[in-house]
């Protein structure tokens, strides 16, 4: 099992809000929790891109993303995902190289097919043609990036004559490319054909489909990437989950019991038409899903060990992104992704090695440490009254 030196951190936001909440106040939450995550010290954000089904209510990435970025300082921020069979690659490859400039550096390209079918059958899209109208839009952005010859294209779905980019990429070649996998072998058979990143929505399955094989599918990344002569990093392999932390077990699973079971019900299965994963009343769903390691929730020790699980069912990951789920109240969601800071990314990136090791020596010597202090008090005394005596 591989981990890297310092694992990344971040959310993935979809985001996903209950239907019927204020659309505009959702978005200033969503814009609130990114600035904290910009001050807990998060690696970065991944931003979607939805039309339809009323849980997901951003349409577009870069819009929102130059907001945050103005509201930030450190924090990366991504498309996750800009569903490429639905925009011109021209104007996808312009927008995003603005993005780049505005932001100095700190955006992300991440692309996909296009997750939710009402988004495609709305724009009168064939599903069947997405991912192939991904991978044909993927390389024209690409060659857009790194091309500076006017190129003529002509495609079924979208033409170019002579395009050029006025302005080139501020990150060089161009900024970090991912690519959406949802559990299938597509996804990561483009992100090796491209030697891009790969960002894996750990979902829950239908009970039919088993689990996900995480190995598998980094294996098709690989033997993808060899086929096109790139290369693909395991540290550029993030990973997926809903995340909601406390300082107990208890009291995180009765924060998000009800929001988690309106979530699976709502979501998943009565709009999404999914099948049922647990049986049972709406406020024992959470239970089984932390079961079934689809979601974490409990104390951040609880978070440790699911990341390791993770990483043994993977051989290995480089970055761990919460799917950001309006399923608890405010404050004890903002204070989830502070234990998070404090007490699990540590472990990961190796920040508080230099604070343990200085603990464990001032401990093993702590006899000898102490004897010396109080030789020094005795000392001291000694000293303040042999002065007064003589005075």
């Amino acid at each position: 099992m591989w981990l890297p030196e310092r694992m990344k951190f971040g959310i993935f936001l979809g985001p996903f809000h209950r239907v019927g909440e204020n659309p505009t106040l959702a978005m200033d939450r969503d814009l609130e929790l990114i600035q904290w995550l910009d001050y807990l010290g998060f690696d970065e954000a991944w931003v979607g891109e939805h039309h339809s089904a009323g849980w997901e209510i951003i349409s577009s990435p870069e819009m929102f993303i130059a907001v945050a970025a103005d509201r930030t300082r450190h924090i990366k921020l991504g498309t996750g995902v800009i569903s490429l069979p639905y925009h011109h690659p021209f104007m996808v490859a312009n927008r995003m190289v603005q993005l780049d400039h505005m932001t100095h550096g700190r955006v992300m390209l991440g692309v996909g097919p296009g997750a939710l079918p009402g988004d495609a059958y709305m724009m009168g899209i064939d599903a069947t043609t997405q991912r192939a109208r991904m991978d044909e839009a993927m390389g024209i952005i690409l060659r857009l990036f790194a091309e500076t010859e006017p190129l003529t294209y002509k495609s079924e779905w979208f033409e170019l004559n002579e395009a050029l980019l006025q302005i080139r990429p501020y990150q060089r070649p161009y900024m970090p490319l991912a690519v959406a996998s949802v559990q299938s072998p597509a996804g990561v058979a483009l992100a090796g054909k491209y030697g891009a990143a790969v960002l894996t929505i750990t979902t829950p399955r239908d009970p039919s489909a088993g689990g996900a094989d995480l190995k598998g599918l980094w294996t098709i990344a690989e033997q993808s990437a060899a086929e096109h002569g790139q290369e693909v990093d395991r540290a550029d392999w993030r990973l997926v989950l809903p995340v909601h932390l406390a300082e107990t077990r208890k009291e995180a699973l009765h924060q998000a019991r009800l929001g988690a079971g309106h979530y699976q019900r709502e979501y998943f299965e009565r709009t999404m038409g999914r099948a049922q994963m647990i049986d049972g009343p709406l406020d024992k769903v959470i239970d089984g899903m932390v079961e079934r390691g689809a979601w974490i929730v409990g104390t951040p020790d609880d978070c440790v060990a699911g990341i390791k699980r993770l990483a043994e069912q993977s051989d290995g990951f480089g970055g761990f992104l919460v799917q950001t789920v309006d399923w608890a109240p405010r404050e004890a969601m903002l204070h989830s992704y502070e234990l998070l800071a404090r007490y699990v990314m540590p472990q990961f990136q190796g920040s508080a090695v230099g604070t343990a090791a200085s603990n464990t020596w001032a401990y093993d010597r702590r006899e000898v440490l102490m004897a010396g202090r109080a030789r020094a008090i005795d000392h001291a005394r000694q000293s303040y009254a042999q002065r007064h005596a003589v005075s």
